[in-house]
């Protein structure tokens, strides 16, 4: 049986293909994340243009933060640390829709989130304008396996000290989110609930 067919008997809806991913079609946007046309993702990939896309923080009641380690079969950094769920937001779709979605089917799970900060494409040398939320959970997240290789609660002091030690293991946009989002909790501009 393939990882497709165990998602559908466990009636989870399984995600597409990282193939027919490439096929998708997504916004290209400006500097200031406006749109001004649409490709397929492989195409923007290709071409290196500006696009949306969305990354969740989601936090157990103890304030530990889910992550996930992405499969070695996707297209965009295969068996690295991530946050606990992101993906590219749809043409015609908002931010939180999209994270809500992306949360759905690699997770599934729904939680109330909230929109903790957004950077821009040509900020820390991303090609993404990006929108980063964050929520808490009571439940255990189920991975997607199409997607995900592993997932698991961590504890903050424990990714610091991951992040310090192998920052190789995480992908890149997580470690620029991850700081950022720490700045602004100990500026005080968002706390912990």
């Amino acid at each position: 049986m393939n990882s497709t067919e165990k998602l559908r008997k466990k009636g989870r809806k399984p995600k597409e293909t990282p193939e027919s991913l490439k096929r998708e079609y997504l916004e290209i946007i400006d500097e200031n994340c406006n749109p001004i046309g649409i490709l397929s993702r492989a195409e923007i990939h290709q071409k290196d243009f500006f696009h949306k896309s969305v990354h969740i923080f989601i936090f157990n009641k103890q304030g530990e933060i889910y992550l996930q380690k992405k499969s070695k079969i996707m297209d965009e950094n295969p068996g690295l640390w991530s946050s606990s769920a992101s993906g590219h937001v749809a043409v015609g779709e908002t931010f939180l829709i999209a994270a809500q979605r992306e949360l759905k089917e690699e997770l599934s799970i729904k939680v109330k989130l909230e929109e903790v900060l957004r950077i821009k494409p040509t900020e820390e040398g991303l090609k993404k304008c990006i929108v980063l939320f964050k929520g808490i959970t009571g439940k255990i997240p189920k991975p997607n396996p199409i997607e995900i290789e592993e997932g698991r609660f961590f504890s903050i002091e424990e990714v610091n000290k991951l992040i310090q030690q192998k920052p190789e293991i995480f992908t890149p946009t997580f470690k620029i989110l991850w700081k950022k989002y720490w700045y602004l909790v100990n500026q005080g501009y968002r706390k912990e609930k």
